[in-house]
């Protein structure tokens, strides 16, 4: 975090040369970049910091003959429910509905229900919104890009 600290310190001179229209389009600009990088993690089903996210805890299968199992939050990843919203002051990602509850149960490792009936449960802990160092490298070089044309 005290990397982005520095980075919003460092910058924060540079955007207020920008007008408020610029600002904003700059701010959305950045939201869809992250966006963007958080989608491609969470299909490659990894943390920041390049560790595999925690496996599931295997289960019974019988009775599901021909079932398709698919990759770990497969539908959070779409532009439906991972929102990118740029404005004046700040650049927001985040999940929206019924997904941001099963997004914030991954991101800390809190306890859940995955049916009504079923007894509560554990989650590990996988980091599904987060910034890597690629992450804070791609937005400075395209802040700076847009501040130099």
């Amino acid at each position: 975090m005290a990397d982005f600290e520095a980075l919003e310190t460092w910058l924060s001179p540079l955007l207020q040369k920008l007008d408020g229209r610029g600002r904003a389009q700059l701010a959305r600009e950045a939201a869809q970049l992250l966006r963007r990088s958080q989608q491609q993690r969470i299909r490659a089903q990894v943390n920041p910091d390049g560790s595999p996210f925690e496996a599931r805890k295997p289960r019974d299968l019988r009775g599901k003959k021909g079932r398709i199992k698919r990759r770990m939050f497969e539908k959070l990843k779409m532009a439906r429910y991972l929102k990118a919203k740029g404005s004046l002051q700040q650049a927001l990602i985040g999940f929206s509905g019924r997904v941001s509850r099963i997004a914030r149960v991954h991101q800390f490792g809190l306890y859940d229900r995955p049916a009504i009936s079923s007894p509560l449960i554990k989650y590990q802990k996988r980091s599904i919104l987060g910034l890597s160092k690629t992450d804070l490298e791609a937005l400075t070089n395209q802040i700076l890009a847009r501040l130099i044309d």
